[in-house]
């Protein structure tokens, strides 16, 4: 096995990835959600994203959510945007780190946007004008860069080019998404590779889906290649709401016990944040898919009684 990173860095994105494809719950819940989940040790949150309540209604309540919310101290907090106006939205309310998303796929970002993939650039590349004119970062996540539902394999030098691009625009931060769950070790590398190949020093963060199982595979080569940003999900909320059968983030209590058990810390408590995919779990009232929150960890020990 490759040398694997001491430490690794997990985004938390329940309260944003995760709500947005459940039924639409009450603003004091997803505050709720989101201190519990400031308070697990968790480095960096995906708090909310500023889109337009007709296309994603779950996030209608942004402003009051994140004006309600306890901001912890250490915790860097970020939101998406989808365009000029929703940036807007989101530097008024105080963020410095915004994330905007285009696929890599052009039927898939038709389908989420309207627009072609080289259109979404062109719009992108003005958006990271006006955040770094205002003093934020901009990261850029490529969706579908392991697959599309639609267009099936995406060639990794597509995704390597649509890299170049948003780097050559003043990116800051380029994110992978497994938007469907179609990524396996092979095309996870294949990915990595081609990026790194052209742009060795560039941090790189993977979002993984757990669709069809592989999530925690994807994640195992990913380390081995070096990566060491990872996006997960408390409880394995979320999916995508524009790609069919596309629930179940990787579960972020899945990702840090299986972390810190192979010896790489995270700075996450794992009790702390079992609690906190419970609390996930009454607020959306349905069974979540992470099997730590249904079994508890492997150090969790069943009383033997000879009676």
């Amino acid at each position: 096995m490759a040398m694997l990173p001491s430490r690794v860095s997990i985004r938390e994105v329940g309260p944003r990835d995760g709500l947005q494809n459940e039924d639409p719950v009450p603003t004091e819940a997803k505050v709720r959600l989101l201190d519990a989940l400031s308070g697990t040790g968790v480095g960096r949150i995906e708090a909310v994203s500023f889109v337009h309540p007709r296309a994603i209604p779950q996030m209608a309540d942004a402003d009051e959510v994140w004006s309600a919310a306890r901001r912890a101290e250490g915790v860097r907090y970020s939101a998406l945007v989808p365009n000029s106006r929703g940036a807007q939205r989101a530097l008024a309310a105080g963020f410095t780190e915004i994330e905007v998303v285009v696929s890599a796929s052009d039927t898939h970002n038709r389908r989420n946007v309207n627009r072609s993939t080289a259109e979404s650039l062109d719009d992108i590349a003005a958006l990271i004008d006006q955040l770094h004119a205002a003093g934020a970062t901009a990261e850029v996540i490529v969706a579908t860069s392991f697959g599309c539902p639609y267009e099936g394999d995406i060639d990794p030098l597509r995704v390597a080019g649509i890299v170049d691009r948003v780097l050559a625009d003043g990116a800051d931060r380029v994110a992978f998404g497994d938007t469907t769950g179609m990524g396996t070790p092979p095309r996870v590398r294949a990915v990595v590779s081609a990026v790194r190949e052209r742009h060795p020093d560039v941090p790189l963060l993977l979002h993984f889906h757990n669709t069809r199982g592989t999530a925690l595979a994807n994640l195992l080569t990913a380390l081995e290649l070096g990566v060491t940003e990872f996006d997960a999900s408390v409880g394995g909320l979320g999916g995508c709401p524009y790609a069919p059968g596309a629930s179940g983030n990787v579960a972020t209590e899945e990702v840090v016990h299986m972390l810190h058990d192979m010896g790489i810390d995270t700075g996450i408590d794992v009790a702390a944040l079992i609690e906190a995919a419970r609390l996930a779990e009454r607020i959306v009232g349905r069974e979540l898919p992470s099997g730590v929150l249904r079994a508890g960890p492997r150090t969790q020990l069943t009383r033997f009684s000879a009676d």
